[in-house]
């Protein structure tokens, strides 16, 4: 009984995480459509997440040393998440002008994070894994098409989601090694803390020249601290100490409520609208992405 409602406790936690994250595309497109370089936003994203954490961590005693040995694990989960994934999200998020488009792009993780997971850890599959990993593309092409063709900015915008698709796995498949040794605030702080340093030399490449006075604005810096505390910080202990208790494959199927959470709330906020033939294109994919994941009731029989 006890396992069962720390089990609920896990699962609603996750669903905050997952909600947070819905929101993320909206205020992530609230900085790109208020003409904020990607590497200014991104980078003091990462910057105010990774000291809150660590500070946090190291003051109430949940940070824990690194082992030698998996130090190269914690540069190659940085890298994968956030430095590739935000990269490619920003970036994909900027090109398709569409927060919900890009929501349902990032709801497939769970899609190849199910394929590698069978590669790697020969994970069986069942026929309606199969079915589901099948229709999931074609429902983002019902999503992206408009008038009978699909907009080339869509095109575009797709390839860096896919960036974005592949440094989410790459971090979901480190993640899953590391757990087994430290607790989520431990490898959450590590991971943002080293990545501002993947991010500083585009940062001053990049961002700095176009820095400009009106960037401190409180229609800018109020997404930015949102971004930062909620969704990179208690977001990603919430998700990391999900994977830890219910495993990986449990875990990943809550993303994808984040295209449902985004398109509501960018519908309803008046940032985006959406035809009948955008809301199924959601819904296959949606289905594709939880018949991916469906695993049968195995019985037990005397």
């Amino acid at each position: 009984m006890e396992q069962k409602h720390n089990n609920t406790v896990t699962y609603l936690l996750l669903l905050l995480a997952v909600t947070l994250w819905g929101f993320s595309f909206i205020w992530t497109n609230d900085l790109i459509r208020q003409d904020v370089p990607i590497f200014i936003f991104v980078f003091l994203r990462i910057t105010i997440s990774g000291c809150v954490l660590m500070l946090f961590s190291k003051l109430t005693g949940k940070l824990q040393k690194v082992k030698k040995k998996d130090w190269k694990w914690f540069l190659l989960i940085s890298f994968f998440e956030p430095f590739i994934y935000f990269i490619g999200e920003s970036y994909g998020m900027k090109t398709t002008d569409s927060a919900t488009l890009s929501s349902v792009v990032i709801a497939t993780i769970p899609i190849f994070t199910l394929i590698l997971g069978q590669i790697i850890y020969k994970e069986p599959l069942t026929k309606l894994n199969i079915i589901g990993v099948v229709i999931t593309l074609p429902g983002i092409l019902i999503f992206m098409w408009n008038g009978g063709s699909v907009k080339p900015e869509y095109l575009y915008g797709l390839l860096f989601l896919a960036i974005a698709v592949a440094g989410s796995v790459g971090y979901g498949l480190v993640c899953k090694r590391l757990t087994s040794d430290y607790n989520a605030y431990t490898i959450t702080s590590y991971q943002f803390f080293i990545s501002i340093f993947f991010f500083l030399i585009p940062f001053l490449l990049w961002g700095l020249p176009a820095w400009r006075p009106g960037l401190l604005t409180f229609s800018v810096i109020k997404p930015l601290l949102c971004l930062a505390l909620l969704c990179s910080c208690l977001a990603f202990v919430l998700y990391v100490k999900s994977i830890d208790k219910v495993g990986m494959t449990k875990t990943v199927i809550f993303n994808s409520l984040s295209p449902v959470i985004s398109a509501i709330v960018a519908y309803f906020s008046g940032r985006e609208s959406l035809s009948y033939q955008q809301v199924i294109g959601i819904a296959v994919v949606l289905c594709g992405v939880i018949l991916a994941q469906f695993k049968p009731v195995v019985r037990c029989t005397k």
